[in-house]
């Protein structure tokens, strides 16, 4: 069992910048892929990002990629999202997820955190 905590969210202004924290404990954390997911209102939940095991590999959704980065400290349990040139359409609940095998399906992931909120003003 992995257990999930982020932190990191609030309101910024559109053009902002946050990064937010998922703090795994529990199985070893090293061993999961990590994925940052996003609901907004009345929306779907949606993949934002996602990064491998050992932090070489890395796949965006085409709605954030060069103004987002996930990132990841396997000595600190712990992955990252830098959200950098924030619009108000990125508004929303973000989680972190893990699954055991890297891939870059939206799907599988056996792991989730509680969410944090992230609110952009325009």
């Amino acid at each position: 069992q992995v257990q999930l905590l982020e932190s990191g969210g609030g309101l910024v202004q559109a053009g902002g910048s946050l990064r937010l924290s998922c703090a795994a404990s529990g199985r070893t954390f090293s061993g999961y892929t990590m994925g940052w997911f996003r609901q907004a209102p009345g929306k779907e939940r949606e993949f934002v990002a996602v990064i491998s095991r050992s932090g070489s590999n890395t796949y965006y959704a085409d709605s954030v990629k060069g103004r987002f980065t996930i990132s990841r400290d396997n000595a600190k349990n712990t992955v990252y999202l830098q959200m950098n040139s924030l619009e108000p359409e990125d508004t929303a609940v973000y989680y972190c997820a893990g699954r055991k095998f890297w891939s870059t399906s939206t799907t599988g992931y056996d792991y989730w955190g509680q969410g944090t909120q992230v609110t952009v003003s325009s």
